[in-house]
């Protein structure tokens, strides 16, 4: 596994990615996009990640999002250095900060994207 994949696989703070994060475009993306981005902020410069939702994991019952309280439960899979993951995080809506981490998937949970 490489490096900087092992080392996303410790809880770490995250933020919602994108140039400028907001509770509607999470709204948007967890609705009918169903694609994140999700930004590690403790690496150098920062390891934005973006990926399908797998909508089963994916808990959107905290929140609420006209009111931009509550949170949000995101996972998905993706490769990252030829490693084939499942990004899991959490974040506030009033924040949109929280924390998230990488777990290993099987090669064959990742979408194929070509």
């Amino acid at each position: 596994m490489n490096e900087l994949t092992q080392r996303l696989t410790v809880e770490q703070p995250v933020v919602m990615g994108g140039s400028k994060p907001t509770v509607e475009e999470l709204r948007e993306r967890t609705g009918d996009m169903g694609y994140v981005l999700i930004k590690f902020t403790e690496t150098r410069g920062g390891t934005e990640l973006g990926f399908p939702l797998d909508r089963a994991a994916t808990d959107l019952s905290a929140a609420d999002f006209d009111a931009a309280t509550g949170r949000v439960h995101v996972e998905g899979t993706l490769i990252l250095n030829d490693d084939p993951v499942r990004c899991i995080a959490n974040l506030d809506l009033a924040t949109l900060k929280g924390a998230g981490r990488l777990a290993p998937a099987d090669a064959s949970e990742v979408a194929d994207e070509d």
